[in-house]
């Protein structure tokens, strides 16, 4: 999984700031076309002399990077993909037109030699139905990417019966799907009459929270307000105090009709919402970190690749088959997957379930050396590029230890508001190995809060040559 629909869980920016790179692109691209095919033919497309001696040549340059800029600078507040092309040609006007200024004053100041001909109506008669193309092209990519699951935002509802038929009654953006719903109901009969009502799966306090954002595989939780009803202020506590813990985006949407239709915050084009809670992975920032595990694992993997073979001749010599082992563990909103490690522990003794402690006599004499360097975490990269996990991030635990600690801790669970990482903040800050006691673990956790809350791709960086130093001056598990 490239974690694509992560990119574009929380709002569409990613996608709006794709398509403006992309336009910027299409009209160099229109310049360059034109400036070749204005007096020759189509088999000289490629000839980049006849680009470079023609007086298109400054223009294509200064046009695209300055329409670049002003579209950036000038684009709407709304984060919400607009499908509609009358919008965003409003939008690609004022963009233009300040474009089209901002050369002209520039090829007069520094005296460029430029003649304006009927030729220019024509290139900018072409860019506007290349850009007319081009929404075309970005609607369909956007409503295949809806179509491919890649974008949806999978949702759990929370709130009263009246307020979850509300919402379900209403229509609704593609892309937001109401997976489940979760509401506060003491007899078994209002359950039953609720079941029948609304056609989503139903889940009260007496079901395992934790179990459902796994199956349902939910990246947000929307808590319905509607200050009309009784009681409503205790009831949204009690559902964020309830809901709180896990590692979801948390929304409150506010059922009144007294929306403002200017604001950026509308759901359903209706309803105004806050963010309570919203992870900071997201848009083009996750999209980078995404980007950096593809490049530095496929890195790694060749550049270690000499060990990696020679650490499994030796576990085979010592032990034979199998060389490998995985493991379920807990990934991003408490998704699970299989980890990949070398084995390092002798087969008859082998148990997935005990962590190793210091001086475990169940350790090969080759697992003692590739565990002291991490040589048995290599087959992580793996992980890391078909997406279950990342460079950097929460250590990710067995699947036992986080029913249990999340038991123990109220937070343990807002670890998984990222991909897990082969390093993190709490293996840099001396807490890498096994977490034989609660306090230990609780440590662990405030570190790895630490970082979900404090992210940078700098951090990322940071905490990638602190790991080295660690592995070559500090070794040791």
């Amino acid at each position: 999984m490239f974690r694509l629909e992560k990119v574009f869980q929380h709002d569409d920016s990613f996608f709006i700031n794709y398509s403006i790179i992309s336009k910027s692109l299409l009209i160099f691209l229109s310049v360059y076309i034109f400036s070749i095919l204005e007096s020759n033919s189509v088999f000289d497309l490629l000839n980049y002399d006849i680009y470079k001696n023609s007086k298109y040549y400054y223009l294509s340059i200064y046009f695209s990077l300055l329409y670049f800029v002003n579209s950036f600078v000038f684009k709407t507040n709304n984060k919400k993909y607009s499908e509609d092309h009358l919008y965003s040609f409003m939008n690609d006007i004022l963009p233009l037109l300040i474009t089209i200024t901002i050369c002209l004053l520039i090829f007069y100041i520094f005296k460029i030699n430029f003649n304006i001909d009927i030729n220019i109506s024509y290139l900018l008669i072409l860019i506007l139905c290349n850009l007319y193309i081009h929404k075309k092209l970005m609607n369909c990519l956007y409503n295949n990417l809806i179509e491919q699951n890649i974008i949806q935002r999978n949702i759990m509802l929370v709130g009263s019966i009246e307020c979850i038929k509300k919402i379900l009654n209403e229509k609704k953006d593609n892309i937001n799907i109401y997976k489940c719903c979760f509401v506060y109901i003491e007899y078994e009969k209002d359950l039953i009459k609720a079941r029948q009502e609304i056609k989503i799966p139903i889940f009260t306090q007496n079901n395992d929270v934790r179990s459902i954002l796994e199956y349902h595989a939910l990246g947000q939780i929307w808590i319905l307000e509607d200050k009309r009803e009784k009681e409503n202020k205790e009831k949204v506590n009690y559902y964020i105090k309830y809901v709180l813990k896990f590692s979801v985006d948390i929304l409150i949407l506010n059922l009144e009709l007294k929306s403002k239709l200017n604001t950026k915050f509308l759901i359903n084009k209706k309803y105004e919402y806050s963010n309570y809670e919203i992870s900071k992975f997201y848009g083009v920032n996750l999209f980078i970190k995404i980007l950096l595990d593809k490049i530095f694992s496929i890195f790694f993997l060749l550049l270690l690749s000499p060990i990696f073979i020679l650490s499994m001749l030796f576990i085979y010599l010592e032990d034979g088959f199998p060389l490998f082992f995985t493991q379920d563990r807990t990934g991003w909103d408490g998704r699970r997957f299989k980890i990949f490690k070398l084995r390092s522990l002798k087969k008859e003794k082998f148990d997935k379930t005990i962590q190793v402690q210091a001086g475990d006599s169940r350790v090969l004499k080759i697992g003692r050396i590739i565990r002291r360097l991490s040589i048995d975490e290599l087959p992580q990269f793996f992980n890391v590029l078909i997406g279950d996990m990342s460079i950097v991030g929460p250590r990710p635990h067995m699947v036992e230890h986080d029913i249990y600690y999340s038991s123990l801790f109220k937070s343990f669970l807002k670890r998984h508001k990222t991909s897990p990482g082969l390093t993190g903040w709490a293996q840099v800050n001396g807490l890498r190995g096994a977490t034989p006691t609660p306090n230990l673990m609780k440590e662990r956790m405030d570190h790895d809060l630490w970082y979900t809350n404090n992210w940078s791709i700098w951090l990322d960086l940071f905490i990638i040559i602190k790991t080295f130093y660690i592995i070559f001056r500090r070794p040791g598990r």
